[in-house]
């Protein structure tokens, strides 16, 4: 088993790939990342098109969701997109944020931040700024977001509760978070969690759903809700690549089920423990 520092320098070496593709590519494997698949439909991401400040050069095709649809952005709110790739989610952000808000963007794929400044630039977005930086130990203060976003990125990242941790640290008091990941009901065959290149396209990465929503509750969030759910189909000429036949078959029998969920959380406006992570204790 690779470690996690191992884990993120695949990660980091696939998506600084990505970064160099366009959208069709990225669009026909998983979150960018796996063998092409034959089977013309897109695994995960979903249509961003219909949404007011939607930038088709920013969306690279690698989500499994659309967290700013639920995230009730407001004007005048500092918005925070963990793992930004392109800027898609923070231009959608800005448009709701207005002239009078702010949204930082943190990726750290070098090649991805050059992307995304390169379109805010073009575009002379000037309340949308970029830093690079891993999403567990954010560059960012305490207490500066009202809302934090995030799109099929949580899964790539081994240590899921220092993200949790970070993000109820930069959250404001009443703040809250929309979040689109992947997550598992019942185990996946050994041949998917072992492989790197299926980590880097977001499936071997993630965890129990009942897992993952326990680390929100016990980071000290509240108001904890599932907004969107809805199943991810593997195809089979994807899984070919890491499976054998009989496995194939067993797989899709519907004793494992992938999902996408979106999810909402609050911080409370008032800390009434000490929380992990913050250093109080």
């Amino acid at each position: 088993m690779k470690t996690e520092q191992e884990l993120k320098e695949i990660v980091k070496q696939k998506y600084g790939e990505i970064a160099m593709q366009g959208k069709e590519e990225n669009m026909a494997s998983c979150c960018g990342a796996g063998g092409c698949s034959t089977e013309v439909y897109n695994i995960m991401s979903e249509d961003y098109s219909t949404l007011e400040g939607y930038n088709a050069d920013a969306d690279l095709g690698l989500g499994c969701g659309l967290p700013t649809q639920f995230a009730q952005i407001k004007a005048g709110d500092v918005v925070v997109d963990l793992g930004s790739g392109a800027g898609n989610d923070c231009f959608i952000a800005r448009h709701e944020v207005g002239e009078t808000g702010k949204v930082i963007g943190i990726d750290f794929t070098p090649q991805m931040i050059e992307r995304a400044r390169l379109n805010a630039e073009i575009r002379g977005f000037n309340n949308v700024e970029f830093r690079q930086g891993d999403i567990e130990h954010m560059p960012i203060s305490a207490n500066i977001a009202d809302v934090i976003v995030s799109n099929c990125v949580l899964n790539l990242v081994p240590n899921k509760a220092g993200v949790f941790q970070d993000i109820y640290r930069v959250l404001k008091p009443g703040g809250h978070f929309s979040i689109s990941d992947v997550v598992l009901v019942g185990e996946l065959p050994s041949g998917l969690q072992k492989d790197a290149e299926m980590y880097a396209g977001c499936v071997a990465g993630a965890i129990q759903k009942d897992e993952y929503m326990q680390l929100i509750q016990h980071t000290g969030f509240t108001n904890v809700q599932i907004q969107k759910e809805k199943p991810i189909i593997i195809p089979n000429d994807i899984l070919s690549h890491y499976l054998s036949a009989q496995e194939i078959e067993e797989f899709n029998s519907g004793k494992t089920g992938i999902f996408s969920i979106s999810v909402f959380a609050q911080k409370p406006m008032e800390e009434k423990t000490c929380q992990p992570g913050s250093g109080c204790c």
